[in-house]
């Protein structure tokens, strides 16, 4: 637990909810005589799932402010899916603090990605009712931040602003140009503002919280201001972020 604690940088107030989230239902099982067999983390577990889905969804939401419904929800599902919680919770070592009954903790339950995802779920359910939102998010964000631009950069198809280049060049016979206007925030949790130029108009804007994202989020701006550029390219939409 006081490992767990200086990995989260947060000290819990009532230490029984950080022990309660450490604890698996095989543990509860076999140790009766602690609190008995509903004593585990399950339902810190289901708490945890829905304050994260929660959070992830309004973070991407104000992040990603180019992005439509169908590209936020998916980046969302990655991003929460099992084996991507399972790594953070690796990086805070909670396998290592995971209670588990003999026979789980024999066949490697503490290094289990169901288990990782569960015990993760379950300390953020923790953290929840003993600081509220606040403090997990200023904990997680930066992870997640992380997390959602590699995704991003790992989904060629998501070069809004190749498409968007190659189509007005096509089409306009123009190459656009890109603009930082504003830039917002601590150094930890910057947003940008980019600007999209053809020719001497503003095609789009967009924000992110990096200044490639922002123009990414400015050309897809672009992209649906122009209807003909939109339909042109539904071949290649089919599969990616851009939903």
């Amino acid at each position: 637990m006081h490992k767990v604690q200086a990995n989260l940088n947060y000290q819990f107030r009532d230490p029984a909810l950080l022990e309660l989230a450490l604890t698996h239902p095989s543990y509860a099982h076999e140790h009766p005589d602690e609190g008995g067999e509903e004593h585990h983390n399950q339902r810190l577990e289901f708490l945890g799932d829905a304050v994260l889905d929660f959070l992830v969804a309004a973070w991407l939401y104000r992040t990603y402010r180019g992005f439509p419904e169908g590209p936020l929800t998916r980046l969302r599902a990655t991003l929460v899916r099992t084996t991507t919680l399972a790594d953070l919770a690796r990086e805070l070592e909670l396998g290592d603090a995971l209670r588990l009954g003999r026979g789980e903790e024999e066949s490697g339950g503490d290094a289990r990605s169901a288990n990782l995802c569960d015990v993760l779920e379950a300390t953020i359910g923790a953290l929840y009712l003993d600081a509220g939102l606040d403090a997990i998010w200023t904990r997680l964000e930066p992870w997640f931040a992380q997390r959602a631009e590699a995704i991003l950069d790992a989904e060629s198809y998501v070069d809004a602003k190749s498409r968007f280049q190659e189509w007005a060049q096509a089409e306009l016979g123009a190459t656009p140009a890109y603009q930082i206007v504003a830039e917002e925030g601590p150094d930890h949790a910057k947003t940008f503002t980019a600007q999209v130029l053809v020719g001497h108009q503003i095609a789009g804007e967009g924000i992110g919280a990096s200044k490639r994202l922002a123009e990414q989020a400015a050309a897809r701006a672009a992209w649906a201001g122009y209807p003909r550029a939109g339909r042109g390219n539904d071949r290649g939409r089919q599969n990616g972020l851009e939903g």
